[in-house]
């Protein structure tokens, strides 16, 4: 189920991401929109965007994204694999390089500490990432 129907291109993201939990209509969209609501609420300049019909949430750069799938909802960490996991939260795409993803499953509880801990880290590495590509300025 990776097509949202009810989302239209005249929506805004926070609505797309709305119309595709309604759409869910099981664990799935309740866990999705349990995600959502801790990554938002972990900074308050977090922003919301749609792309290639899922959830996206950045700051300084992609933080995760989130793709409910027919058994599980994925969310993906763009640079997971250079963020700290200390309560070992990553448990897909662990092979890669660069993304590092957490599965949840109907039932599973969600370590709400440990996923705010990821979101700051992927923030922090998003804006160090920033200023080392920002050109120095001349005194």
């Amino acid at each position: 189920m990776n097509k949202n129907k009810t989302a239209t291109p005249d929506m805004s993201a926070s609505q797309a991401i709305d119309a595709r939990i309604h759409e869910l209509g099981d664990w799935r969209g309740r866990m999705l929109a349990r995600l959502r609501g801790l990554i938002t609420a972990t900074d308050a300049k977090v922003i919301e965007e749609w792309k290639w019909n899922i959830p996206v949430w950045s700051r300084d750069g992609i933080i995760a994204v989130a793709n409910p799938h027919k058994g599980k909802v994925k969310v993906t960490f763009d640079y997971g694999a250079r963020l700290p996991d200390p309560d070992k939260l990553f448990n897909a795409g662990l092979e890669g390089n660069q993304r590092r993803a957490i599965d949840f499953f109907e039932g599973d509880k969600v370590n709400e500490r440990g996923l705010k801990a990821l979101v700051r880290a992927a923030i922090e590495f998003n804006q160090n990432k920033a200023k080392k590509k920002a050109p120095k300025s001349k005194k």
